[in-house]
């Protein structure tokens, strides 16, 4: 039987999304001889030193019901590679972290589990006025998101996510830079638009919800969605205009809760029931509502949580899917 395609299962049923790497790989306790270079946090360049690391991750989502893994990309746009000295290598970073994904994918029992590729934001705000964040030209930004794009086609990525955005200029450079990269690649896959609100529904520039899908609903993406800075109480406002007014596909990704500040470090307590309760709110209010899954501080077992709830919904058993 042929394998269906990422936007036939988006159309069929919810798909779930996996939780956050970072959070996973620090369980990991990584010292900075774990990273290439010495670079200690460069938690994308794990794909090449430490892969099974990587694998392992995206097992246990897998294993807690994922359908879809997100590659370890969040941070491999040419601009960010550039930090680490890894910029040239853009388009092989990206495609080894797809294929790394894909591999674990296909090992999964059925259904068919997907890749999405992860394209995290550059660092920049070209829409600030700011003398340092708002400088990057857009052509360097558009062909840093088409790099990064042409090596998760390439490496057999299902979707790409242009996520945790906060600026919808650099969205909108994502969108032609993935476009510009698949048709490298010679493979066009979905693509996902994602930005992050505030408690306030705005971005970090002031864009609300609104004005954010409405810049880019026409640019040929195939879903829109909400990912990380709050927990799934603040989103649902938002989601509840584009429930009402998007065309496409609502994901939404929160974090496991409002971060909390522990000795300087972010914390997020919102527990695996809570969470999958909320968000299973979203599905039983909002049709549009079709991709969910975790940001920041959500782990395996909130995957399986809302594993559990978009099954239940469905009248679905765990062996039914």
């Amino acid at each position: 039987m042929a394998r269906q395609g990422f936007l036939e299962a988006l159309s069929a049923r919810t798909l779930v999304l996996d939780g956050a790497m970072g959070t996973e790989i620090q369980r990991l306790g990584p010292s900075a001889g774990d990273f290439p270079g010495g670079q200690d946090g460069f938690n994308d360049g794990l794909v090449q030193s430490r892969p099974e690391w990587i694998r392992q991750i995206h097992r246990s989502y897998l294993e807690a019901g994922a359908d879809c893994v997100e590659t370890d990309t969040f941070g491999s746009n040419r601009i960010k590679l550039d930090e680490y000295g890894m910029g040239d290598q853009t388009v092989a970073q990206n495609r080894a972290a797809a294929e790394l994904a894909a591999a674990e994918a296909a090992a999964a029992p059925p259904p068919a589990r997907y890749v999405v590729g992860t394209m995290g934001p550059t660092g920049h705000l070209p829409s600030s006025s700011d003398p340092d964040l708002g400088r990057m030209p857009l052509g360097e930004i558009r062909e840093a998101f088409a790099l990064q794009a042409e090596g998760l086609a390439a490496g057999g990525a299902d979707a790409l996510l242009i996520e945790t955005s906060q600026d919808i200029l650099e969205v909108k450079m994502a969108i032609l830079g993935a476009r510009e990269g698949m048709g490298r690649a010679g493979r066009d896959v979905p693509i996902i638009a994602n930005v992050t609100l505030d408690r306030y529904g705005k971005m970090l520039l002031g864009t609300g919800v609104q004005a954010a899908y409405t810049t880019v609903r026409g640019m040929g993406i195939d879903a829109f969605g909400l990912n990380c800075s709050t927990g799934p109480a603040e989103m649902e406002p938002s989601v509840r205009w584009l429930d009402e007014n998007s065309e496409h596909p609502v994901l939404v990704a929160p974090n496991a809760g409002m971060p909390e500040n522990a000795d300087g470090q972010a914390v997020y307590r919102m527990g695996p029931d809570e969470m999958a309760g909320l968000v299973s709110s979203f599905l039983d209010r909002y049709a549009r509502v079709r991709i969910v899954g975790g940001c920041c501080g959500t782990r395996p077992e909130h995957v399986a949580r809302l594993r559990d709830a978009v099954d239940a919904r469905a009248g679905r058993g765990a062996g039914d899917r």
